[in-house]
């Protein structure tokens, strides 16, 4: 059988990009190939949980786009489906005088970028909000809200079936080879052919696109993010998200208190290399993904360049006091005791050969392939939006003609 179209990778925008293709052309046989023995397991299998408003992201982005596009068709189709979700807000804090400019560009960021009920408070509001917490001033978001993606991008997955679609876990892409005018992909669990092939494979990303000529750039480097806890009898001290102001001299975001629908308080993360594609722990090590990031150009450059930053995070990583203190910037109340050790995340960081980050979302391909480059946070806020852009471009270059859906 040749399959209209063949998707590889089953994480949410994987997943969200099958379910649009298919509420738009139903018609369509469709394949989605997953590594995995189970949907989700990476990425979307480790994420906050967040579902971000879109204040971060530059004005006209993709990012600042789909982040709220997706947003509201996340909130409209957990609704529709009966999937719990909570808008428990977020305060960005400022702890010092030096983050108000910083702070009053985000505003204005999140304002051009259609983000609603914006609010500038005071010390004495961020204290009305959150007890424990303490800074001078705060952008309070509250629209930002939590799910558990990990039930969101099954819920994709159920979509994909009662659409006729097949969905094969367990089938890890080796090779992918155009002939005349159908794909052969071949698996370690048989092969398959498709006329049209997306990729949406996150940490292995870059790989999937050089199987079809891709550019080698933007390479994919895995820096895995660590969380601390809070104690059950402890989570009293945060309500909502609490985050830092971003400051642009750093490539990561810092650290931040994230409540969780099962009612956890994760603290973090840290941003350290990680020494595996899939390494959610320090004693994972793969040496060929290890060698490939230790010998890219563009990864040497970033490391020279942010070295004490690298060896701090790396510290706060093995030291929990030296963790804890950063912390309680913002909540000064919190103590070693109150924590216990949390989960980690592996971001698919995007990077050029010259040391820069991919700040955007990337989408490319060629007349019968598409690829997902870059796709980390917001993707899972962003699965919907996302979805209906790859899909509205595998239109145009796959031929399928304009039917958009309404999700």
């Amino acid at each position: 059988m040749v399959y209209d179209i063949a998707i590889v990778g089953g994480g949410i925008v994987g997943l969200a990009t099958g379910r649009e293709l298919l509420e738009r052309h139903p018609h369509l046989t469709l394949l989605l190939l997953e590594k995995d023995d189970i949907l989700s397991a990476q990425q979307t299998g480790h994420n906050s949980g967040v579902i971000h408003s879109g204040i971060y992201y530059q004005p006209g982005s993709l990012k600042a786009r789909l982040c709220v596009e997706g947003r509201k068709a996340l909130w409209a189709y957990c609704e529709a489906k009966g999937i719990e979700y909570r808008r428990v807000g977020k305060l960005i804090v400022a702890t010092g005088e030096a983050e108000l400019p910083r702070l009053d560009a985000l505003l204005a960021r999140g304002i051009a970028n259609g983000i609603e009920d914006l609010e500038l408070i005071d010390a004495a509001g961020i204290t009305e909000r959150e007890p424990h917490c303490r800074g001078i001033r705060a952008i309070f978001s509250p629209v930002t809200g939590i799910v558990d993606y990990g039930v969101v991008a099954r819920s994709y997955g159920n979509d994909i079936r009662q659409a006729g679609g097949e969905i094969l876990t367990g089938h890890q892409v080796r090779s992918i080879e155009r002939r005349g005018s159908t794909t052969l992909l071949r698996t370690n669990a048989g092969d398959y052919e498709a006329t049209n092939v997306i990729t949406c494979g996150g940490l292995q990303s870059d790989r999937l696109a050089k199987m079809t000529g891709g550019n080698g750039d933007p390479k994919i480097v895995p820096f895995r993010g660590d969380y601390l806890m809070l104690k059950p009898e402890k989570r009293s001290l945060v309500r909502g998200n609490i985050y830092p102001v971003p400051d642009p001299a750093f490539p990561f975001l810092g650290v931040h208190f994230t409540p969780h629908m099962n009612g956890d308080i994760w603290l973090g993360p840290n941003a350290v290399l990680a020494f595996s594609r899939e390494g959610y722990s320090f004693g994972t090590i793969n040496i060929g993904d290890l060698l490939e990031t230790l010998t890219y150009p563009g990864f040497i450059k970033l490391a020279g360049k942010f070295m004490a930053t690298g060896m701090g995070e790396m510290y706060r990583d093995v030291v929990r006091s030296a963790y804890v203190t950063a912390l309680q910037r913002y909540i000064p109340d919190l103590r070693v005791e109150d924590t216990l050790p949390g989960p980690s995340g592996v971001r698919a960081q995007a990077m050029m050969s010259d040391g820069s980050l991919v700040d955007d979302f990337v989408f490319d391909g060629s007349n019968a392939v598409v690829h997902v480059r870059n796709a980390p946070s917001p993707a899972a806020t962003s699965s919907l939006a996302i979805g209906r852009y790859i899909a509205g471009d595998a239109d145009t270059r796959f031929g399928l003609g304009t039917t958009p859906a309404v999700v």
